[in-house]
């Protein structure tokens, strides 16, 4: 049986800790930086056969690190917006047309720092379905998703361990089996795996993760 809306809210905020300290794979020698602030939005879709995450392909271009990857809908916060929340709805409306108040709030995981130097706070919430979804093609080539069963299965997954040499060790790296064509991995991978266990459903997969503030 699916989890309820009310379920998930409540085994989210009951995941968040008051320690708000990002996660991050790679120590905090790595950054010489204070990080940027930016948020995304986890987007649940209910479909008959059980939840679904929402999923961009970004578009391929040349200004882009992130260029052609998977990632959830998202962006580097404005100075006018008041919190991550607000963050994330303006982002997921101007990339995949999700108008604001459309979304209902179910909570957020822990921030992560990205290999970019983002504090990124993972805001979760849900959409009526079906919706009709716009994307923006200067930055969204492709909008997808996946069941969350399948992104709960451990079967559909693997940590591989990436070496940097000019650290001298290694970091892990969440790879997803590729589902309809598409690969998710690296920074989204994790927050989906951080959803996951704050769901409950998913065993801890945090080896070799540092806290950050």
């Amino acid at each position: 049986m699916p989890l309820s809306i009310d379920e998930i809210a409540a085994r989210l905020g009951q995941a968040l800790t008051p320690d708000l300290d990002s996660e991050s794979p790679y120590p905090g020698k790595f950054f010489t930086t204070k990080p940027r602030p930016a948020a995304v939005l986890i987007t649940m879709i209910p479909k008959e056969e059980g939840w679904h995450l929402l999923f961009i392909r970004r578009t391929v271009s040349a200004h882009d690190r992130h260029s052609g990857q998977v990632a959830f809908p998202g962006g580097r916060c404005d100075p006018t917006d008041p919190d991550a929340e607000t963050a994330a709805r303006r982002e997921a409306h101007e990339e995949v047309g999700i108008k604001p108040g459309d979304v209902q709030i179910l909570g957020q995981i822990r921030p992560m720092r990205t290999i970019t130097n983002y504090r990124v706070t993972p805001i979760v919430g849900a959409i009526p379905w079906p919706y009709a979804l716009v994307p923006q093609p200067e930055e969204v080539a492709r909008i997808f998703s996946i069941p969350l069963n399948w992104l709960a299965d451990p079967l559909n997954r693997e940590t591989r361990l990436r070496g940097l040499q000019f650290l001298g060790q290694d970091v892990p790296v969440i790879y997803f089996k590729e589902y309809d064509g598409e690969l998710l991995w690296g920074a989204s991978a994790r927050m989906t795996v951080l959803l996951l266990e704050a769901l409950g459903l998913a065993s801890s997969e945090r080896r070799y993760i540092y806290k950050l503030s």
